[in-house]
């Protein structure tokens, strides 16, 4: 039966709900969402990977501007004087000394531009007899200048130190010879500057092998090699 034209009022129970257009299937609805998730949108994608070569390769760039600019190199650490308190040759073996050795250490800084400041707090110098440390110390903080020359004297201090009868032998045998071989090694953590730009923090370690004609107050060195190096093997590529 059809209805006569006209505006009609439909009331419908409380408890009833009528949605237009029905709800999506939830099933249908999860696969959406999920794939959504799992595969991104390959645009944005390479945006992130286009941003991060751009960076890298910039820094790239300045990294090398600043080589080819600055030249840069580490600085040089050698001992200049070294003498020793606590040996007393005509005791008999095995013996307990107690060793204090007094360095005088030159540091020098060739670059024309780059400055270093050096940290005192968590430096160390070892003297070593035969890759037995004898005697322990540690380096002052000091600011090095470029093209800056620096000298200063340390006391290294050794508590009860037990020498075998065979490496007071073999002591005793380099003394009359007049050929002591000493190892003097450094370490110490620092800042390059250049300009108001300053650097992260590293490690510099250096080592000198030196021969002194005897163990006492008043000894000369008669031969020296010493080398320096960087704990950060990237750094290290840069500077020589």
């Amino acid at each position: 039966m059809s209805l006569p034209p006209g505006t009609y009022i439909i009331r419908v129970p409380n408890d009833q709900i009528i949605c237009h257009p029905p709800p999506p299937n939830p099933n249908i609805q999860k696969r959406r969402t999920f794939a959504a998730a799992s595969h991104p949108r390959p645009a944005r994608r390479r945006c992130t990977c286009l941003r991060c070569f751009s960076f890298f390769l910039s820094l790239l760039i300045a990294v090398g501007v600043i080589y080819f600019a600055c030249d840069p190199n580490l600085p040089k650490f050698t001992v200049d004087r070294l003498s020793l308190d606590g040996f007393a040759f005509n005791s008999t073996s095995p013996l307990t000394v107690n060793p204090e050795f007094h360095v005088t250490v030159r540091a020098e800084n060739p670059n024309k531009n780059i400055g270093f400041s050096y940290s005192g707090k968590r430096s160390f110098v070892t003297v070593s007899l035969e890759s037995n440390a004898l005697c322990r110390g540690s380096l002052p903080s000091f600011d090095h200048g470029p093209r800056n020359v620096t000298v200063f004297k340390t006391d290294l201090i050794g508590y009860e130190i037990r020498l075998s009868e065979p490496f007071w032998k073999r002591l005793m045998g380099r003394q009359g010879r007049k050929c002591v071989p000493i190892t003097v090694d450094f370490g110490v953590p620092f800042r390059a500057g250049l300009g108001g730009l300053i650097s992260w923090t590293f490690e510099m370690k250096a080592r000198c092998d030196l021969t002194v004609d005897k163990l006492g107050v008043d000894s000369r060195i008669t031969s020296k090699v010493c080398r320096v190096y960087l704990v950060n093997f990237f750094f290290s590529l840069l500077v020589r």
